[in-house]
């Protein structure tokens, strides 16, 4: 979480996601767009990880059925 804050392109870099990492970085030159750029990146981070447990959690609900 720090990371997505302090250097949002490097978070998005190291999830794997280079285009978005790069266009995040052109947003972050500028000290107007690195706050949203940081956003941005805290944003995804949190939706990657809803996204994570959800799968989890339907996977579970799955195995229970059967």
């Amino acid at each position: 979480m720090l990371l997505a804050i302090l250097l949002p392109f490097l978070s998005f870099m190291v999830r794997g996601k280079v285009l978005t990492g790069i266009i995040c970085l052109i947003l972050q030159i500028t000290l107007i767009g690195w706050l949203p750029a940081a956003i941005w990146a805290v944003l995804s981070l949190n939706n990657a990880r809803a996204d994570k447990r959800n799968d989890k959690l339907i996977k579970a609900m799955r195995k229970n059925q059967k």
